[in-house]
């Protein structure tokens, strides 16, 4: 009986507590944490940076948005409390608010302070990135003081906000979010928008919507926020209804509605790049590029469990095996004296001819050789011993290409340049080159072999041996103990990972039309792993997904994204956004199944266990 009551007594005494009582030791947490990351992103040079970026015209840009958001979400979590288990959520009312303003008036007095410290004294000598024209912004053009009412009280007025969400239902919050957010995205996405609309020749629209210096005219500001949380209104839950209706079908039902959802993305995939602009289908290619280094990734991390720190070298052997092969200044076509002694490569790219298919092959046959050489010496390492000497593997392999000893064979430093375009001829209905001056023909390229990876990669998760590396994933000696031959797991693991970077390998150089021992570096494989991890390591859809948000969004270590202004930064964003995804989420965006069961495994045991305790006071109760 005491079992059962105490948490009734422990939920009235929660709900009875005052509304002005205010969580003081949370509060300025969040306001020290705000107020850090605001005098941070100003110290950086990001709030200087990206001011130039009109967001709404005349009224913010990027450069503010990127300071100011800080307080707001910073008082929202000062007036956000969890509900523990079993207790009843806690009243809201005007603490809330309150806890969002002391939040806010703190982190916007530490960037006051920051300003004031730039105008008394010469900072730049330390720190590069506090220059006059930061200050102008800080100060908005004025003095110290008017800078103090600026910065003060709008941090503690957006922090007031911030708590009053935390206030409204949570249909109200919804509604809120989705309205901002729909902005935020319908701006920052200008470049995208305004390339499709005129891709199917509807620029009115754009030039309707975006000001004529770019950015969204606060008019059409006020139109999409609207329409944004409408939006976010009508469709409340609709995803939990569509994954639970998608749970319940039977097989059949499934796999009719799988294979229809086939058929849309295929038909979308042929005939949307014909109508999208030159941009668009550029960082589809790009993305589509670091996604099938994704899928290779996530057959040896996501299924085998084997954190692999050099898999760019396997993306380097199939673009220096199409170079080598195919072009015809490759080293090994020179003669002695640097002279060329054939006008074409031994091979050349055509897809649809005997040479085509001979350089597929070549390349699988290359990177499968890799994937052995690589996979072998390692085959008794785990954990942090199998990545640090995986990473030693891939800087192996990038010095090797840059070395004089190989010079003859791949170039050293010089690389291998004018490596020919690829064709496709089939029936005398198709006739396309494939060069990297066409978008629409890379992004064609890319997605057939993108679609032989996703079907490749599915297949094996859901073979014998795909459920062989699950059981070595989530225990290796237990797996060994049940009969799995691990070795032979974790080659095949290095083997088809391998083959399936060097796809990427032979796309890029053929997109490129040369390589250089500089596009293989380590920084390759450390933002392909992140692609993974965020999107979620185990998940086909989690990996395009990843793929989607961060080398479309940010783009690649050379590549540009669709936020071209925080090419600067794209780094210090990924770390970020790295650290979030292990501390709050380390399924990834769009998790598998099992990997969320893995993670979250004590969980679960303690849900069942308190269930169970709960059914037992219920029986304890009716005996009584």
């Amino acid at each position: 009986m005491a079992i059962v009551n105490a948490p009734e007594t422990a939920a009235s005494t929660q709900a009875a507590r005052p509304i002005t009582a205010v969580d003081w030791r949370r509060t300025v947490r969040m306001g020290l944490l705000g107020g850090l990351g605001m005098v941070f992103i100003a110290a950086i040079g990001m709030f200087e940076e990206l001011d130039g970026r009109p967001m709404i015209v005349p009224i913010l840009s990027l450069g503010y948005l990127t300071v100011f958001w800080v307080p707001f979400v910073a008082g929202y979590l000062a007036a956000k409390e969890e509900t523990l288990e079993g207790l009843a959520p806690p009243q809201k009312g005007l603490r809330d608010p309150l806890a969002g303003l002391v939040a806010g008036l703190m982190g916007g007095l530490a960037l006051w302070l920051l300003t004031a410290f730039m105008n008394a004294f010469e900072w730049r000598d330390v720190f590069l990135k506090l220059s006059p024209t930061l200050l102008e912004l800080l100060t908005f053009g004025n003095d110290l003081g008017f800078a103090f009412l600026a910065l003060v009280l709008g941090s503690g007025l957006l922090g007031m906000l911030g708590g009053a969400l935390a206030v409204l239902p949570e249909s109200g919050r919804r509604i809120v979010v989705g309205a901002i957010v729909t902005t935020f995205v319908v701006a920052i996405l200008e470049v995208i928008f305004v390339d499709i609309f005129e891709g199917i020749g509807l620029e009115a629209v754009t030039d309707l919507v975006y000001d004529i210096n770019g950015g969204l005219a606060w008019g059409s500001a006020i139109v999409v926020a609207i329409l944004g949380g409408t939006l976010a209104a009508v469709s409340a839950g609709a995803s939990e209804r569509s994954r639970t209706r998608w749970t319940a079908m039977e097989p059949a039902p499934r796999r009719t509605a799988s294979l229809a959802a086939f058929v849309i993305v295929a038909l979308l995939t042929i005939f949307l790049p014909i109508i999208l602009g030159g941009i668009v289908n550029e960082l589809l290619a790009n993305v589509g590029l670091f996604l099938l280094m994704g899928l290779g990734l996530n057959v040896v991390v996501g299924y085998a469990g084997l954190l692999d720190l050099g898999y760019v070298a396997f993306f380097a052997v199939g673009a220096y095996t199409t170079a080598v092969l195919t072009s015809p200044i490759s080293p090994t076509l020179l003669g002695e004296d640097g002279s060329v002694v054939r006008e074409e490569g031994l091979l050349t790219i055509d897809f649809f001819g005997w040479e085509g298919w001979a350089v597929l092959g070549a390349v699988l046959l290359v990177a499968a050789i890799a994937g052995i050489v690589v996979g072998t010496p390692v085959i008794r390492m785990r954990g942090d011993y199998l990545a640090i000497v995986t990473l030693g593997f891939g800087e192996i392999v990038r010095i090797l290409f840059l070395s004089d000893w190989l010079a003859p064979v791949f170039g050293g430093a010089q690389g291998v340049r004018q490596i020919p375009s690829a064709g496709v001829e089939a029936l005398d209905l198709v006739d396309l080159t494939i060069t990297g001056v066409d978008p629409r023909s890379i992004f064609y390229f890319v997605a057939v072999f993108v679609a032989i990876a996703i079907y490749v990669s599915w297949r094996l998760s859901k073979s014998r041996i795909g459920r062989a590396w699950a059981a070595m994933r989530e225990d290796e000696t237990v797996a060994e103990a049940m009969g799995i031959d691990t070795v032979r797991a974790k080659l095949l693991a290095f083997i088809i990972g391998a083959m399936l970077a060097s796809f990427g390998g032979m796309v890029f150089a053929v997109k490129v039309g040369s390589v250089f021992p500089k596009s293989f570096e380590l920084l390759v494989s450390i933002i392909v792993l992140v692609v993974v991890i965020v999107g979620g390591m185990g998940n086909i859809a989690g990996v395009i997904v990843g793929a989607l948000v961060l080398i479309g969004v940010l783009g690649g270590p050379t590549q540009p994204g669709v936020l071209q202004e925080f090419a600067e930064f794209k780094l210090l964003i990924y770390g970020a956004l790295l650290v979030y995804m292990m501390l709050q989420r380390p399924e990834g965006l769009v998790p598998s199944l099992s990997r969320s069961r893995e993670l979250h495994h004590e969980e679960m045991q303690q849900d069942a266990w308190l269930a169970s305790a709960i059914e037992e006071d219920d029986d304890e109760e009716a005996s009584i």
